[in-house]
Formats: C-alpha cells, sequence, structure tokens
C-alpha cells in the first residue's frame, strides 16, 4: 500500500494505491491522521488505485471520518472501482460518507454552504 498526501490550500488531497487490509491498516490510518493538522477542513481522498478494502480498512475509514466530524471537518472519497463502491454500499457506507465520481465532484462536495 502506498497513501501519498499533498495539501492544496485548505484541502488535504490523498491517493491511496494498493490494499487497505489487516497488514497495511494500522499504517494507513496513522498516515491519515499525521497528515490531518488542525487547519485541515476538508479531506478528499483517491480510490481509483485501491484494489481491496477489507473490514478493518472500512473501521480506519470511518474512525477517520468520526474524527473529522468532530472537528467540523468534512471527507469525500473518490474514484472508486466498482468492486470498493460495492463494499461500501454493502457496509452503507456510503450513507455516511460522501462518496463521489471524480476528484471535482469531490472537492465541490466538500466546500463550505
Amino acid at each position: 500500500m502506498e497513501v501519498r498526501t499533498e495539501r492544496e490550500d485548505d484541502v488535504l488531497v490523498t491517493t491511496v494505491n494498493g490494499r487497505i487490509d489487516s497488514a497495511t491498516v494500522s499504517e494507513f490510518q496513522h498516515l491519515m491522521e499525521r497528515a490531518i493538522t488542525d487547519d485541515i477542513r476538508r479531506v478528499i481522498v483517491d480510490f481509483e488505485n485501491l484494489s481491496y478494502i477489507n473490514s478493518a480498512g472500512l473501521r480506519a475509514v470511518l474512525v477517520i471520518t468520526k474524527n473529522l466530524w468532530t472537528r467540523n471537518a468534512k471527507l469525500a472519497l473518490h474514484s472508486l472501482q466498482p468492486s470498493i463502491q460495492e463494499v461500501f454500499s454493502i457496509a452503507g457506507f456510503d450513507k455516511i460518507i460522501q462518496v463521489c465520481a471524480d476528484k471535482a465532484e469531490a472537492l465541490d462536495a466538500t466546500q463550505e454552504k
């Protein structure tokens, strides 16, 4: 698994490649939590190259989401492969986490309105 983060103004843009599973979930969660500084209000995560996520990975995404909510920050995921989209849908995560088609939609979804 590879996680890349970069800051674009007040947005943390994250790209995840590979798998988020029992072997990589701790690293994923640690990298995300370290990258989300107090002044970050918007986080978008590109899952285009995410090939697999298990329940441990879903739990990590949920923990990150809840931590952002407590700070009034917003999260959007985008570019999910159909198999990953299906996992989020079956788990009901697409009802509590913003899932978008692409980066532009994710940026729009996290704008202050």
